[in-house]
């Protein structure tokens, strides 16, 4: 399973509109078949670079299995028409937050899509972490992406 977008080739630098310097819409995303047995994805993307640590800007799940693309600026509420659910990021929001990093060398941003074998039913609003603890042992495949911006 691969993962990309049209707006930015993985590890160039992510465009002004996709962060917080610009209107901080979700670039859109998509991806290759996954394994058959795939009966959701989860999607988290965070920052490592973050002088706090790990910040996550973007937490998805329960995307359905026949899903193999993300729109750009997908809305910021808590479900999506297509029955998916958005957790809460690292701003306190739900939905996506843009590379929003203070001045200095670039960060890097990783888009993290998981293909499991189960959807989580989590309530809308679950963090990092929760998404993280409910997948274990339902990972069927993994595909990254990452893309850099600095001010």
């Amino acid at each position: 399973m691969k993962i990309s977008n049209a707006s930015f080739a993985a590890g160039e630098m992510i465009p002004k509109k996709f962060t917080c310097d610009g209107p901080d819409v979700s670039p859109k995303l998509s991806w290759t078949e996954p394994p058959a047995k795939t009966q959701s994805f989860a999607l988290i993307m965070d920052d490592p670079d973050a002088s706090a640590g790990t910040w996550v800007h973007w937490v998805l799940f329960d995307l359905p299995a026949d899903t193999r693309e993300l729109a750009e600026g997908v809305a910021k509420q808590e479900q999506l028409a297509n029955g998916a659910r958005q957790g809460r990021s690292d701003f306190g929001k739900i939905g996506y937050g843009g590379p929003c990093p203070p001045p200095g060398d670039p960060h890097r941003y990783f888009f993290k899509l998981y293909a499991l074998d189960a959807k989580l039913n989590l309530k809308a609003g679950a963090t990092k972490p929760d998404v993280e603890r409910t997948m274990k042992g339902h990972i069927l495949a993994h595909a990254e992406m990452m893309g850099r911006y600095g001010r």
